[in-house]
Formats: structure tokens, C-alpha cells, sequence
């Protein structure tokens, strides 16, 4: 049986494949509550909600005997930090640059389940971060690779570039021994977060991590992070990268996985311009297009403010006038970076905005335009 699931899923295309038991993972229950306790969850209440489950396999499934662990390798050709300093181009996380993961991994994996229940006769159940599963301490239990100190998995072979996705069965499978953690005195994932996420090794605050900010979170991206977002358009991968493992890492293999062309390093201009239908065409099939056009606009007008680009002033000028709010809000941030401080006091005096989020913003730009210690261009 082993065997069998081995040689399935590489020829699938896994790169990593290992078993572990369902009580194999006893600290995570108290480390998810702490976690969720300490509010470092922020909005996502699905993770409260779903705790019990969460935190042990068996109350997810009580029929479960064994957790199989495939790995797929989704590395990038390069250190995707070399585009942080591109300020007119926007920064996708590895991950997003293709095809959602999901779909890529889901269908594989039910057709290695269904060869399980076919063999034994017995039950199995697919999951592919779409149910209250931890796979990555699972994942760590079944041996693939550790939990580093920024929170994510981390493999000898692979570094941090791997998507996990489990199958669940009432078959029993011998399992791996589990891996030990490499980390070491290491802290490079730590020094790189630019928003100090990471309160303490190991642990993570969500509520500052620029990944949460600009994906899970639906309002505006608070002050005190916009400067520190950069470029980053959706997600951030600056922890993943700094890790030393990474040297022994290779480019992923599977072609859906590698980065398209025209997603590598988006121009802000022409991201600014995309209204709902553009959106959905540009990124369909991808993980961006699971937040919507709003949000992502946010997040591009974030990048132009910070951009210091100040062609790029036209077209959010002309985001003023867009049916969400959540997108002029950030035009009106994007602006008070880009043009000098009598053109924005224009701005502000002809605008007529019914949303009191939006004019809290023209409050604060304006104030912070009109101060004496202001520069024309790059304001906080």
C-alpha cells in the first residue's frame, strides 16, 4: 500500500509524500487557542469558529486512522525579494503568479484516494485548505519538513516552497517518524518581515503581516503599514525567501505552478486601470481573483502612493470618482504621496465624498500634506 501511494503521487507530480497518525499533532490544540486568544487571528473568525475542529484530526473525522501528506514544490527561478526595489511594478507573492493551488492539487489527490479506497476497501476524505485542517504541523509529524520560526513549513530539499494537501483515511498506514527542527539560532525569516509581524520566533501576528493585510483583510490597510507594504500587491513573501534552506531548493516543475509571464512584475499603471470585467479576465484562474477588484485596487493604489512615480498621479486622480469606497479611500492616500501639497489641497477642496471612511482619509492626508515638516513627494 505504501508503495502504491508513493509511486502515485510522483507520478502526479508530488514531490513529497509521507504518512503521519491523527494524534500525532497534541500541542497544537494549545498553541491555536493561545493563538486565537491573543487575537493575532484579526478578522478571520473562521479560525475561532472552527477551533475544536481545527486542532485534532479525530474531531474533524473520528473515523480517521491515517493522514497522508503530499507536498508539491512551487519554487520561483528567483529571489523574489529583487523586486522589491521596482517601485513601478507590483509584487505578487510566488504563489499566485499561475493557477490556484487548489486546483491544481484537488483532482490529483482524489485520484490517489480513490485508488486507497479501491485497494482497502476503506473510507478517505480530501482536503486541500479547505477544511479546518493543520497541515502543516502534520505535515511536520509525518516527517516532510519542519515548522520554521516564521510559522511555515520548511523542508531540507525543498526550503519553504511547498503547498500541502492531505488525504484522510480509516485504512492504517505505517507512519514516517517525524522531522526535527533546523532552524537553529537562525533568525534571517524573523529580520526580513517588513511590518514585525513576528512578536516571537515561532509565533506570528496576523494583524501585521503584510500576507493577511492585503488578502484576508476587507477594509482599508491601516496607516502604519502602507509605507512598509512597498510594492506588494497581494501577499508577501520576504520571510519564505530569507530562509537559508532555500539553497536547496529547486525551480518547481509543474507548469501550472510556474509564474506566468505578464504576472512576474505587473506595471502599476496598467493594474490601475482595470476596471471589474478586466480584473476577472486578467486573473482568472488565479488566487488573486479570490478578493475581488476592490480590494486589489487597494492594494495597487497602496503601491503607487509608495511608488514615488508621479505619472502614476493621473489615474489615481481618476479613482477619485470610483463606486467603491474602499478604492477612493486609498486613492485619496495614493495621491497625498504623489502630487505636492497645493495640487492635493485642490484636490481636497473640490471633492464631494459621501463616505465618511473616505473623508476621514482627505482629513488625514490633508493634515499631513499641509504640515511644515512635509516633503512634496513620499509623505507617511
Amino acid at each position: 500500500m505504501r508503495r502504491m501511494i508513493d509511486r502515485d503521487a510522483r507520478r502526479s507530480g508530488f514531490d513529497a509524500v509521507a504518512v503521519t497518525t491523527p494524534d500525532a499533532i497534541p500541542l497544537a490544540p494549545a498553541r491555536l487557542q493561545q493563538f486565537i486568544t491573543d487575537g493575532f487571528h484579526g478578522t478571520m473568525d473562521w479560525m475561532a469558529e472552527t477551533l475544536e475542529r481545527r486542532a485534532d484530526p479525530r474531531s474533524l473525522w473520528p473515523e480517521v486512522r491515517s493522514v497522508v501528506v503530499l507536498a508539491m514544490n512551487y519554487a520561483p527561478d528567483r529571489d523574489p525579494r529583487e523586486l522589491n526595489g521596482k517601485r513601478d511594478v507590483g509584487v505578487i507573492s510566488v504563489y499566485a503568479r499561475n493557477r490556484d493551488y487548489h486546483d491544481v492539487m484537488k483532482g490529483r489527490l482524489k485520484e490517489i484516494a480513490g485508488r486507497i479506497a479501491t485497494r482497502t476497501g476503506c473510507d478517505v476524505k480530501v482536503f486541500v485548505d479547505t477544511a479546518p485542517v493543520m497541515e502543516k504541523p502534520l505535515a511536520e509529524a509525518a516527517g516532510i519538513g519542519w515548522q520554521g520560526k516564521h510559522t511555515n513549513l520548511v523542508s531540507r530539499e525543498f526550503g519553504s516552497w511547498l503547498f500541502l494537501g492531505s488525504i484522510f483515511t480509516t485504512a492504517e498506514i505505517s507512519p514516517d517518524t517525524a522531522e526535527e527542527d533546523h532552524c537553529g539560532s537562525c533568525r534571517a525569516c524573523l529580520d526580513a518581515c517588513p511590518t514585525n509581524a513576528f512578536p516571537a520566533p515561532y509565533r506570528l501576528d496576523a494583524r501585521r503581516c503584510i500576507s493577511y493585510l492585503t488578502i484576508e483583510n476587507k477594509g482599508p490597510i491601516p496607516h502604519e503599514f502602507r509605507a512598509a507594504i512597498g510594492n506588494r500587491i497581494y501577499g508577501c513573501d520576504d520571510c519564505l525567501a530569507a530562509c537559508p534552506w532555500n539553497k536547496f531548493a529547486r525551480q518547481a516543475s509543474e507548469a501550472k505552478l510556474v509564474a506566468r509571464e505578464d504576472l512576474r512584475e505587473p506595471p502599476l499603471v496598467d493594474l490601475l486601470m482595470l476596471d471589474d470585467g478586466a480584473f476577472r479576465s486578467f486573473f482568472a484562474g488565479t488566487p488573486v481573483k479570490r478578493i475581488g477588484r476592490d480590494r486589489f485596487l487597494r492594494n495597487v493604489l497602496i503601491a503607487a502612493g509608495n511608488s514615488g512615480e508621479a505619472e502614476l498621479a493621473w489615474r489615481c486622480r481618476a479613482l477619485l470618482a470610483d463606486p467603491s469606497p474602499l478604492v477612493r479611500g486609498a486613492a485619496v492616500w495614493a495621491l497625498s504621496r504623489l502630487v505636492d501639497a497645493e495640487e492635493f489641497a485642490s484636490l481636497a477642496q473640490s471633492a464631494s465624498e459621501p463616505d465618511v471612511g473616505v473623508q476621514a482619509e482627505w482629513v488625514r492626508a490633508g493634515e499631513l500634506a499641509a504640515a511644515p515638516s512635509a516633503t512634496d513627494k513620499g509623505r507617511a
